[in-house]
């Protein structure tokens, strides 16, 4: 499939699949075709067996500076339809959301700079973000009197707390990359130089390492939000045996015997 919106990079013969949203000139702001085309993208990944690890990054000086307003004014200008923004959620990014959450492949954040709106909220639905550290987020939905989408709501009070969330929400205050570390939003900082080095050495372990056994883990963290401990520890059970008849279980128990390194092939 073909793409305009963004770049991909491969690396380990495609195993590693790094996207650069390349729109620099709006700071990769969110239009519509993008929104889909990542959907698209990320359920194309997630069929293809030979995929192991997903990164998105931004081209340019932003990560993704949210929603691209002219687009979504001049939509709903043309459309006597009043709910054009609802509809504009519903239909590309709540299925991108989706595409992301229920993925059976890690996918990474890549915040090379200031990410805005949805825009923040693409990099912390993601299994986790690394970020440079001139990077910063804001939940900026309020300055323009909207409320956080991109399943902001959802997530925000589950990662901060209630009062966290409301604060950073109610204020579209900006949070450095080190204080998003801080807080838990962010898995780990680097500065400018050393960014893209440490970067790709820690995507280039997650695309070799037991992809089945990431995903299951995935899907089970996902689990946990809604279920009780009991229902939890049931999943587990479940989630377990079928990690334990992969071959990358097997190849793993061989490895560790036979005292090597093993050779995961994320099946």
């Amino acid at each position: 499939m073909t793409y305009s919106q963004f770049d991909i990079e491969n690396k380990l013969d495609g195993k590693l699949k790094i996207v650069y949203l390349n729109q620099p000139e709006s700071f990769n702001s969110l239009n519509m075709r993008m929104l889909k085309e990542l959907k698209d993208f990320f359920d194309e990944c997630n069929d293809d067996e030979n995929v192991r690890c997903i990164a998105i990054s931004g081209r340019g000086k932003a990560f993704c500076s949210g929603q691209n307003l002219k687009e979504a004014l001049s939509v709903g200008s043309d459309d006597e339809d009043e709910s054009m923004i609802q509809r504009i959620v519903i239909e590309y990014y709540n299925p991108m959301v989706e595409s992301i959450i229920n993925n059976s492949k890690p996918i990474i954040a890549l915040v090379n700079g200031p990410a805005v709106g949805a825009g923040a909220m693409l990099a912390l639905i993601c299994d986790f973000a690394i970020a440079k550290n001139t990077a910063y987020f804001s939940q900026a939905f309020v300055n323009i009197g909207l409320i956080p989408d991109t399943a902001g709501t959802y997530y925000l009070p589950k990662l901060l707390g209630r009062q966290l969330a409301s604060y950073l929400a109610f204020t579209g205050k900006k949070l450095s990359a080190d204080e998003a570390k801080q807080l838990g939003l962010v898995a780990e900082v680097f500065n400018e130089e050393e960014f893209e080095a440490r970067s790709e050495e820690i995507l280039m372990n997650l695309a070799q390492l037991p992809t089945k056994a990431i995903g299951l883990t995935k899907k089970a963290f996902a689990k946990s939000y809604n279920n009780t401990l009991a229902e939890q520890l049931d999943l587990e059970g479940i989630y377990q045996q079928e990690a334990a008849n992969s071959l990358d279980f097997k190849e793993g128990v061989s490895a560790f015997l036979e005292k090597r390194k093993p050779e995961y092939k994320g099946k």
